[in-house]
């Protein structure tokens, strides 16, 4: 692993340390800096702000490991093992989610899923066609909803196990499917 990764993870791991204290607003640079060791030029080396540092977390530990070889066979297990991501740094993301950048998480993840409900629902069309614009209307709904729950979950203090909320999602998303893809399809 490079010394420049090495960096951006003790800054990140003192960054969530932090955190888990007190609400993003009030972290400073120096904060930051100090209870990693460090000064404030090799922050900046590494980070523009805080919020690409915030970002830079996000995107390595919980949307990476998601999209990296995402399929409609895995989806649920990735979605899995993000939730478990989130949840075993719970204060992090709770307070992450509070902030402005939350709202660009959520987008993110939006268009990732939609894209992952658009393979799935031609997947299960199975050589039909579907209009281009139900494709799209339909897998934007789900992903709303999954994401939608899925921050839902992360805001209201994350009481459930991700096992919970997986099943939940699955047995949904399963009934659905084939239900709102067989609706739209042109015979």
């Amino acid at each position: 692993m490079s010394e420049s990764i090495v960096t951006k993870k003790a800054i990140a791991e003192g960054f969530k340390g932090l955190m888990a204290k007190k609400p993003f607003e009030k972290i400073t640079i120096s904060d930051i800096t100090s209870v990693c060791g460090l000064n404030r030029q090799t922050f900046y080396y590494h980070f523009q702000d805080k919020y690409e540092l915030l970002n830079w977390i996000f995107y390595n530990e919980a949307i990476t490991p998601f999209i990296n070889d995402l399929s409609f066979d895995n989806w649920s297990e990735r979605l899995l093992q993000m939730l478990k991501t989130i949840k075993s740094n719970s204060r992090f993301y709770a307070n992450a989610m509070n902030t402005s950048y939350g709202a660009e998480f959520k987008d993110y993840m939006h268009k990732v899923s939609t894209n992952v409900f658009i393979d799935v629902i031609e997947n299960i069309a199975n050589g039909k066609t579907i209009a281009e614009d139900d494709k799209k209307f339909i897998a934007e709904f789900f992903s709303y909803g999954i994401i939608g729950s899925m921050v839902s979950w992360v805001t209201n203090g994350m009481k459930e196990p991700p096992e919970v909320i997986i099943s939940h999602i699955e047995n949904l998303v399963n009934d659905c499917k084939r239900l709102a893809v067989s609706r739209y399809m042109n015979s």
